[in-house]
């Protein structure tokens, strides 16, 4: 599975390129029509599939990871929950804000002025959703929380045997059909001039995000240092190499071992802070991927819909992302895969939006992954100045992941 997901951008990228040339290519009016009905055809028809897998993979990604969780519920548990919540809220917070300061600054044309209009479907297959994206996450916490509190065995095996199913799923249904819905959304957008109008804008967005991964792994080692009264640099110095592992793995639990030898050559975290702390987060703080989500889908709203979305939209979508990341699992597009039902249902995004979205986040996703990584010894030098602080004696502690 690690390796048809790793090979899932360069994949994306051949589909955006090809569906950009075969665009440009493709004439309005004689043949192209019917070519364009075609593609219009295939991309609604991929579209309701991988939406119909939408509740599903919420369902097998979140409501296991409670139950998993909740088996070894401890104290510190709960502390490392927290702190990588409100450390993927906060970095979705501040991209919402930069957001709004700088994406109107962007020079972002109206998609609708002066656009070709896509043909129609030779015809419409539709597959509704077993359930509502909400329900789903509703149902997933609540079925979670249930079966750790009745400590219902047999729930527990079917919701991770469940998972299993999904991530099969995921893996042999969702991502190979993926380049194919990418390449004819790309080629559509194309088609009508969108892309050829847009493509630097998110060249320049990019870079921005990348800035703010670094700007958020400044403000974590910053408020690490000063609560553990510990030097952040002793730990950010030696995260050189999980820092590059993950650029080329794009997965936090792939990088894990080398995580875990870059904290444990650390003088100031404790050895029993390490081994409890850095797998726990390799599957639970995504903050960098939350950063880079938030602007993305801003920028895409901005692009395809000519508009920002409104404010108490983006904050509920910044909180409910935040428990997403939380359950997603540590693999490349982890992160999105398992909020494409709140970019559907909160931010309203079409099969367009949800196409570039997927496919602009698959092509860095690797700086959002190393941001995730790096970010981890913060947060393991706050649960140090923790232990420390309340006089925690050395002992081993465990998280059955």
């Amino acid at each position: 599975m690690k390796k048809l997901l790793t090979s899932l951008p360069a994949r994306l990228l051949i589909g955006i390129i090809l569906g950009i040339l075969l665009g440009l290519v493709i004439p309005e009016g004689g043949w192209g029509d019917p070519v364009m009905q075609v593609v219009v055809t295939v991309k609604y028809i991929l579209n309701q599939l991988i939406n119909f897998c939408v509740p599903l993979i919420i369902i097998g990604f979140i409501a296991p990871s409670i139950t998993k969780l909740g088996n070894s519920a401890t104290k510190m548990l709960g502390i490392a929950l927290m702190l990588a919540y409100v450390s993927s809220l906060l970095a979705a917070l501040l991209s919402m804000g930069a957001g709004y300061g700088i994406i109107p600054n962007l020079n972002i044309a109206s998609s609708m002025d002066g656009l070709r209009e896509l043909p129609t479907a030779v015809f419409q297959l539709d597959i509704p959703q077993i359930m509502s994206v909400m329900s789903a996450l509703v149902f997933s916490v609540l079925i979670g929380l249930a079966a750790v509190w009745t400590k219902a065995g047999t729930t527990t095996k079917v919701l991770i045997e469940f998972q299993d199913i999904v991530l099969d799923i995921v893996t042999k249904v969702v991502i190979p059909v993926l380049p194919v819905f990418i390449t004819a959304t790309f080629l559509g957008l194309s088609w009508e001039g969108t892309i050829t109008k847009q493509l630097p804008v998110f060249l320049i967005v990019i870079v921005i995000v990348m800035i703010g991964h670094y700007l958020w792994m400044a403000v974590l080692y910053g408020v690490a240092g000063v609560y553990s009264g510990k030097n952040p640099l002793e730990v950010v110095r030696h995260y050189g190499p999980a820092y590059l592992t993950a650029v080329g793995t794009m997965s936090s639990a792939a990088t894990l071992a080398v995580a875990l030898q870059c904290a444990n050559k650390s003088k100031v975290l404790r050895k029993d802070m390490i081994q409890f702390g850095i797998p726990l987060f390799a599957n639970i703080h995504l903050c960098g991927s939350v950063l880079t989500e938030v602007f993305f889908c801003m920028t895409v709203s901005k692009v395809l819909y000519g508009e920002l979305p409104d404010l108490g939209t983006m904050i509920l979508f910044c909180v409910l992302l935040g428990v997403f990341a939380v359950g997603a699992p540590g693999v490349p597009g982890g992160t999105v895969m398992a909020s494409l039902g709140i970019i559907t249902g909160v931010l309203g995004f079409d099969d367009a939006g949800t196409a570039m979205m997927l496919a602009v986040f698959a092509l860095q996703d690797s700086f959002g992954t190393a941001c995730n990584v790096t970010g981890d010894g913060a947060l393991t030098l706050i649960l140090t100045g923790y232990a420390d602080k309340h006089h925690m004696e050395e002992q081993h502690l465990a998280v059955d992941l």
